[in-house]
């Protein structure tokens, strides 16, 4: 069993969690990731490490409360643990020193990319971090990501923490003030971020690696969930990735795989919050009885 060593709520909807997890950090890189369950009959929720400790044996775990299976994740207090934690998964970052190169990570997507950052940094590359999230409260790492840049650029889309505005404003000016300077740019976030971080890149012809967190389910490559279509064919997100050629990805068809399954994950969730509700009217009428 993998247990909860710490816990910390990073804002009303992102958590951390440190798991110990020594199977997984004797090989962990930056850009892997792992499937964890919370129980025998929980979902297989894909998360990217987003930090990790060979000595403490841990992985560190940040994700968004946004359905069923992450609500119940959330719920976890340290001591807990989860069933299984399998991993490390997919393909590790291609880390070189590649002279001076921009991390991008959006909203929960700052967590894998300060792996990505720290690993880059140590090879000697001049890093350059842009962060950015839709307002202050859904920020975090600021000191971690400061600690492996050269130069930090924090967004907010209300203006609420440093400049206000999306991730590729800033991107675009870099690109042109510092024209052939910039060698490779890494973007993680929101899909509907990476599409555009890509194509703010595309004209400048300056790589960029995304990281997609498709729909997933077994990670070993046989189910197919996880396709990607590219301009030079499919692949799949699990065992090719995850990361990727951001302008080889077909985006409309990502976004569009990436609604599939909207109404069985709402119902889903419905379900599980009506029997919470059940739960805690039922505890409440046992202390009254008492």
């Amino acid at each position: 069993m993998y247990q909860i060593l710490q816990k910390e709520i990073l804002s009303d909807t992102v958590k951390l969690m440190v798991v110990r997890a020594p199977q997984v950090t004797r090989k962990a890189q930056a850009g892997q990731f792992v499937i964890v369950r919370i129980d025998e009959s929980g979902e297989r929720i894909p998360l990217t490490i987003a930090d990790f400790d060979r000595e403490a044996e841990t992985i560190t775990l940040i994700f968004q409360e946004v359905g069923k299976s992450t609500m119940q994740m959330g719920l976890l207090e340290v001591g807990d643990e989860f069933t299984t934690v399998m991993g490390p998964l997919g393909h590790p970052t291609e880390i070189e020193n590649y002279g001076t190169v921009v991390c991008i990570g959006g909203g929960v997507g700052i967590a894998p990319i300060f792996p990505i950052a720290r690993a880059l940094k140590e090879a000697g590359n001049t890093v350059i971090s842009i962060i950015g999230a839709r307002t202050r409260d859904l920020l975090f790492w600021e000191d971690r990501m400061a600690a492996v840049s050269d130069e930090l650029i924090i967004c907010t889309n209300d203006c609420s923490a440093g400049q206000g505005g999306l991730v590729t404003a800033p991107l675009e000016e870099l690109l042109v003030t510092r024209a052939g300077e910039i060698a490779k740019i890494w973007a993680i976030g929101p899909a509907v971020m990476m599409k555009f971080v890509s194509l703010t890149t595309k004209p400048f012809h300056v790589p960029t690696i995304v990281s997609l967190n498709t729909i997933m389910v077994d990670g070993t490559g046989m189910c197919g969930g996880c396709r990607v279509v590219l301009d030079g064919g499919a692949q799949f997100a699990c065992v090719d990735g995850p990361e990727f050629d951001g302008h080889k990805v077909n985006w409309d068809i990502l976004l569009s795989r990436l609604q599939f399954y909207r109404a069985q994950e709402q119902e889903a969730l419905e379900r599980w919050q009506e029997m919470q509700t059940q739960v805690q009217k039922e505890c409440a009428l046992v202390e009254v009885a008492v």
